[in-house]
């Protein structure tokens, strides 16, 4: 019966045109000291000319210093400037004209000169970014690990995979070992790619996760069939070869928002521990609810119920995956 609601799981995810799509518009200040902050604002948009109605009010009192230098690139266009707010921005607030007009979140992130920084998300409930006094470690721990959840849950591609896995494996002992599996993985290369230790492309990283995706989705097919092959004998070893490329893929939007420069270790570290408890809450939710519909309507699955959900899981992961594909040209 797990399959019965994974098979309306993905069509859930079906919905969105593309996935693992780190979106919220970003505002990025570095302080310069006395006074003055680098500005970096990036907002979503169609092209140059169509760009979402989104923008930073800083405090009155502020000034420009620096003209507007601007790109489009990869559905965004970014912005950077200097401004002067005099007194500096510790204890004030900075608005978003349009914020509750549009549909997407705003992330900013502060970075101060003793190298501590401020990392908060907002939307319209929430509206306003107030400039704190230099935080804590506790501000880090929490800000990056709210971060990490925000970024699985928003990560359409790693979630469809992380559901194939579970639909893959036929026992809780070896679903614990694959996730476990997959779970080191990511880490490794989260980290080793975040240091700059490893550098690969992002493009071809996302096509390979998405391949990824229709490669689970074959083996559940495969399953299905009677075919016995390595993921389905060893599911962990290919959660742990695949991990290792979703990492990467992590740290790509890890390196949108960039790690505080006193703080690097406990960030990264808290920003992983984000993305494990929202994967594991995601893996809890899907056994959680398929226990559910167990109880109610019995044990026994339709044939369909077998076949359809790794259809449509492997039929959006190849959409995703061509569509990437032809972003390279």
């Amino acid at each position: 019966m797990i399959r019965t609601m994974l098979f309306w799981l993905a069509l859930l995810f079906a919905l969105p045109a593309t996935a693992d799509e780190f979106k919220p518009a970003y505002l990025q200040l570095i302080e310069r000291g006395g006074g003055y902050y680098d500005v970096l604002w990036k907002v979503p948009a169609l092209d140059e000319s169509k760009v979402l109605k989104l923008q930073p009010v800083f405090p009155p009192g502020t000034r420009d210093v620096t003209p507007h230098s601007g790109i489009y690139a990869r559905g965004a266009t970014v912005q950077r400037w200097r401004i002067a707010v005099p007194g500096g921005l510790t204890g004030r607030d900075i608005g978003f004209a349009g914020l509750a007009l549009v549909p997407v979140d705003v992330l900013v992130r502060m970075a101060r000169s003793d190298g501590t920084e401020q990392l908060e998300r907002l939307n319209p409930a929430n509206p306003v970014f107030t400039a704190a006094a230099s935080p804590g470690p506790w501000e880090v721990v929490s800000s990056y690990t709210l971060l990490g959840i925000e970024h699985i849950w928003q990560g359409i591609d790693h979630l469809l995979f992380v559901a194939g896995l579970v639909m893959l494996v036929d026992s809780r002992r070896k679903l614990l070992l694959t996730i476990t599996a997959f779970t080191i993985a990511h880490s490794i290369t989260l980290a080793l790619a975040t240091l700059g230790v490893l550098k690969v492309p992002g493009p071809p990283v996302e096509a390979i996760i998405a391949l990824s995706i229709v490669f689970v989705a074959a083996e559940i097919l495969h399953r299905q069939q009677g075919r016995t092959s390595l993921a389905v004998r060893k599911p962990w070893l290919i959660a742990f070869s695949f991990g290792l490329l979703h990492g990467l893929g992590f740290a790509g939007a890890l390196a949108e928002v960039g790690l505080p420069q006193n703080s690097i270790p406990l960030a990264l570290l808290f920003f992983n521990v984000g993305v494990e408890i929202g994967q594991l809450l995601f893996v809890a939710a899907l056994l959680a609810a398929a226990a559910l519909v167990r109880r109610v309507t019995g044990p026994t699955d339709p044939r369909w119920a077998a076949v359809l959900p790794a259809y449509a899981i492997g039929g959006i992961a190849s959409y995703w995956m061509f569509e990437r594909v032809a972003a390279f040209f």
